[in-house]
């Protein structure tokens, strides 16, 4: 089963969410001798970058926490600047 879902975000501190996007990177268990960056140059890159930290602070396997019988198998997010893309809008119907 796919569950599709759309959030809209006001971020009304910027720092903070890159801030924790930085936090949760250097926790993260990354053998960062098999990457390309180090954990420094990776963090700061993603803490310049407010979308991508907004993104990565997400975690679609929390969204079904505590509903009994389910499972969250993986999920994709991403974060974009602007409106909402028509295929987003209710009743959109694909021409495909």
């Amino acid at each position: 089963m796919q569950v599709y879902c759309r959030l809209e975000v006001v971020v009304h501190d910027p720092e903070a969410v890159t801030s924790l996007a930085g936090q949760q990177l250097r926790a993260a268990d990354i053998d960062w001798s098999e990457e390309d960056d180090d954990v420094d140059t990776a963090v700061s890159e993603l803490t310049a970058d407010l979308v991508e930290s907004l993104a990565g602070v997400v975690d679609p396997d929390r969204m079904l926490d505590g509903v009994t019988g389910v499972e969250a198998r993986g999920g994709r997010i991403w974060a974009e600047i602007g409106e909402a893309h028509q295929r987003f809008q209710p009743g959109f119907q694909d021409p495909e």
